[in-house]
């Protein structure tokens, strides 16, 4: 049970990534906003925002890509490594005027999850 338990988190934060990654090359207005910091109206942050989207995409399929072909301990060093990236997130939204809300309730609040997802496939 706690080898589907952790699989299952793993795969669904991997598969959220890369939802957030095709969301931020469709729709990057829209997904800098749901981030916290809200992009200028210059159309600037246009393609920075697309090299978010490829760079958070490519982190899902990875981890999906681990998960399936190098098991659950190479997933774990992954999701360690990648609690890093909502962890950061936290700082700068913080630091660029977002809210305490978005940033706790979303960004830290995901470092923790993907913590968690670490941690049982560790036990797994």
């Amino acid at each position: 049970m706690l080898t589907v338990t952790a699989y299952g988190l793993a795969i669904v934060l991997n598969l959220f990534v890369v939802f957030i990654g095709l969301r931020f090359m469709l729709q990057p207005e829209a997904a800098a906003t749901g981030y916290g910091i809200p992009a200028k109206n210059d159309g600037d942050a246009g393609p920075y925002l697309a090299i978010k989207g490829i760079r958070d995409g490519s982190y899902g399929v990875l981890g999906l890509a681990l998960l399936a072909f190098a098991g659950a301990e190479a997933g774990a060093w992954f999701m360690l490594v990648v609690a890093l990236n909502p962890l950061f997130d936290t700082v700068n939204v913080l630091r660029n005027g977002g809210t305490k809300a978005t940033a706790y309730g979303i960004h830290f609040a995901t470092a923790v999850v993907v913590l968690i997802s670490a941690a049982l496939l560790f036990a797994a």
